[in-house]
């Protein structure tokens, strides 16, 4: 389940989350990633063995036993891939940093905000990353704003970090030097309970565009449209120039659980979890995670008049 998505050698790869049978209950057992390629974006075809899992390696206390978990994926314009996934030890979560040059070979960097401010956020709970990408010659691209690469970040909230290396982040701070959020849940809305970054977010002659998953609440601050506990996902959109700067957002989300194996497995309450997105023959391929048991994708072509 949870999947991020990348192109190469025009083909569609698909690295997803897969859990072993260790334990019993969500977040009790091992997550490793797999990877999947496809010619078409839909046929795929699974490698036996996964690419990128805990080991005896320097991240080892931090990927042990809990494991590698929810991969978001964007490449450079030379051909490097940067990974963003949750490290898992069972006791804290933390975003982190791997990059590979075939999709295969990983080499892990560690936790993404281990440096910043001089190791302030080094055992910060975070996860969710949405590295700022864009559309140059026909690829999906990592872009650079305002002189940095830039990334939206967060499961509770939204926050932005930059970097000068796709290695090394550092988190925007406030004028309390608290972390600056700029994008929270709302009551009675969709995205009341958790406001999830999504796959690579894209900058657009409107702005910069972020896709999220949004977890509706249960109790009286729940959007009654929607069950407790729903994962649907949403939309946000913000200015270029000010990248903390919300110019617009959906009320409603534009992609719901609504087929039966959207609402089964771990999640029946209902989760689409939308963490790929690839620009591929002029489509684009939106690949989520389904109750937590499933990989699906979404097809938008923009050639087409809705």
């Amino acid at each position: 389940f949870n999947p991020a998505a990348a192109v190469k050698n025009n083909r569609i790869y698909v690295l997803y989350r897969a859990e072993d049978e260790s334990g019993k209950g969500i977040g009790k057992r091992t997550s490793r990633l797999g990877i999947a390629e496809s010619r078409d974006g839909i046929k795929m075809k699974k490698s036996p063995k996964p690419v990128f899992y805990p080991a005896e390696d320097e991240q080892k206390e931090f990927e042990w036993p809990g494991g590698c978990e929810d991969p978001r994926i964007a490449v450079t314009e030379d051909g490097l891939y940067v990974m963003l996934y949750t490290q898992w030890n069972r006791k804290t979560f933390r975003l982190a940093v791997a990059t590979s040059k075939d999709l295969v070979n990983w080499t892990k960097h560690g936790p993404a905000f281990y440096n910043a401010y001089n190791g302030r956020f080094k055992d910060l709970k975070c996860k969710s990353a949405s590295i700022v990408t864009k559309i140059e010659n026909g690829k999906q691209v990592i872009a650079k704003v305002n002189g940095k690469y830039m990334m939206y970040w967060g499961e509770r909230f939204m926050n932005i970090a930059t970097s000068d290396d796709l290695i090394n982040w550092q988190p925007t701070l406030d004028k309390k030097e608290a972390l600056h959020i700029i994008v929270r849940p709302r009551p009675h809305y969709f995205d009341s309970d958790l406001t999830e970054c999504g796959p690579p977010a894209i900058i657009t002659d409107k702005g910069i565009l972020v896709l999220y998953n949004g977890k509706n609440k249960g109790g009286n601050e729940r959007d009654t449209n929607y069950t407790a506990n729903t994962y649907a996902a949403g939309q946000v959109l913000f200015d270029l120039k000010d990248p903390s700067k919300v110019i617009g957002r959906l009320d409603k989300p534009f992609f719901v659980p609504e087929e039966p194996f959207e609402k089964s497995g771990q999640y029946p309450a209902g989760t689409v979890f939308v963490e790929g997105l690839v620009f591929f023959k002029n489509k684009w391929f939106l690949y989520y995670g389904c109750a937590d048991s499933r990989v699906a994708v979404a097809i938008y072509d923009p050639r087409v008049e809705n």
